[in-house]
Parts: structure tokens; C-alpha cells; sequence
């Protein structure tokens, strides 16, 4: 019986040790060392990530000003195409009406002439002339002129239409109708009038044009 008080008391003595040793820990190191695991568990920060975000919107941006840029440079490319383009018609316009405006008027000088003023409708028509054309109606005007002062004839020409028919960058051809009154001295005053069609050939001549053709046409 002696026996088993002194193992019991053993057991206990060896269990108060025991106790007192759990005791010792200190739970506040139990904590730290439990946090020290996790902070070792988590993942660290990644410094690079807002670097790269930055970047990235940098280089967004110089791509965005690098289309505009180019957007730019295109408009301002076509722009100057039109405006060069609407220029050149303009100036193309301008030479076509040009060939039509000096042959209408030689026209009209070729068929109104009076023998009150021959001499300066005929200067008038040679001043539009050019080429062969000046030529050969300054050889027959002297001719011409006796002829309008004898009969003592009249003459005025009414354009009807007139259109070009080709040109190019020197030369234009223009189709003139035009309807021609006469009247003479002692014939009756009220004949109808004439009706011709001209092709006249319009020469670019420095900052103007003159006739070098006249054809009459059916």
C-alpha cells in the first residue's frame, strides 16, 4: 500500500512539472512566431506592377498621338490634292471659256461690218488674227473693202450658239452658229437672215488667244 502512495506521488510531482513547464511559454511568442509564418506565406508586394500600368498608359498615349498625327498629315495631303485639283479645273475652265469667248467675237466681227466703217471692222478683225489666218485676210481685205464701199452692203451677225469642241493646254476648236442680216443699198431691207455654221481654231497666244482658222461648215 506504501508502495502506490509513493508512485502517486511521483506522478504528480512529475505532472506540477510538467504544468509549470507549459506555464514558462510565453503565449505572446506563440503569437509571433504564428504571425512570422504567415507574413513568410504571403506573397510579397510587386513593386513593378504600378511601373508597368505607367507605361503602359504612356504608351497608349503616344500611340493615340502618334494616329493623330498621322491623321494630320493625311488631311493636310488631301486637302492640298483638292485644292490643287480645284485650282487646275479653274484654271482649265478658264481657258476653255477663253477659246469660246475670241471666237464667238471674231464671229460676230467677221459678219457685222458696214461700208460706213469697213476699214476699222476689217483692223478690228486682223487685230483677233493670227497665223495663216492674218495672212491670207490681210492679202484680200483691199479687194474686200472696194467691194463693201460700191455695193454700200450691211452686215450684222446674231449668235445662235456656240460650243467647244476640243481643246488642249494651246490650241481649241469652237463650232459658232450664227444668223447674218444683209442689207444693200436698193434691195429690200427685210430679207431673212442668213444662217452659218463656223469651226474656228483659237491659238493661245502669251496672256490672250487669237484666230488662226476659220472654216465655214454645213
Amino acid at each position: 500500500m506504501a508502495e502506490h502512495d509513493g508512485a502517486a506521488e511521483e506522478t504528480e510531482s512529475v505532472d506540477a512539472a510538467a504544468l509549470e513547464d507549459a506555464e514558462d511559454i510565453d503565449v505572446e511568442d506563440i503569437e509571433a512566431e504564428e504571425v512570422d509564418e504567415s507574413e513568410a506565406h504571403e506573397p510579397e508586394a510587386d513593386d513593378s506592377t504600378p511601373k508597368r500600368s505607367v507605361i503602359e498608359w504612356f504608351s497608349g498615349r503616344r500611340g493615340l498621338i502618334a494616329l493623330g498625327a498621322a491623321a494630320v498629315v493625311a488631311l493636310a495631303g488631301l486637302a492640298g490634292w483638292l485644292g490643287y485639283r480645284v485650282h487646275e479645273d479653274q484654271q482649265t475652265q478658264a481657258q476653255h471659256s477663253l477659246y469660246v469667248q475670241v471666237a464667238r467675237q471674231t464671229a460676230i466681227n467677221l459678219t457685222t461690218i458696214s461700208f460706213s466703217e469697213v476699214d476699222a471692222d476689217i483692223k478690228r478683225i486682223l487685230d483677233s488674227a493670227t497665223g495663216e489666218f492674218h495672212d491670207e485676210f490681210q492679202n484680200r481685205s483691199k479687194p474686200f473693202i472696194d467691194v463693201i464701199k460700191k455695193v454700200q452692203s450691211k452686215t450684222e451677225g446674231t449668235i445662235a450658239e456656240a460650243g467647244l469642241l476640243n481643246a488642249t493646254d494651246n490650241q481649241g476648236q469652237v463650232l459658232v452658229a450664227i444668223a447674218v442680216k444683209t442689207s444693200m443699198a436698193g434691195a429690200p431691207a427685210d430679207q431673212e437672215p442668213r444662217r452659218w455654221r463656223m469651226r474656228i481654231t483659237v491659238d493661245r497666244n502669251g496672256g490672250g488667244a487669237k484666230v488662226s482658222k476659220v472654216e465655214f461648215v454645213p
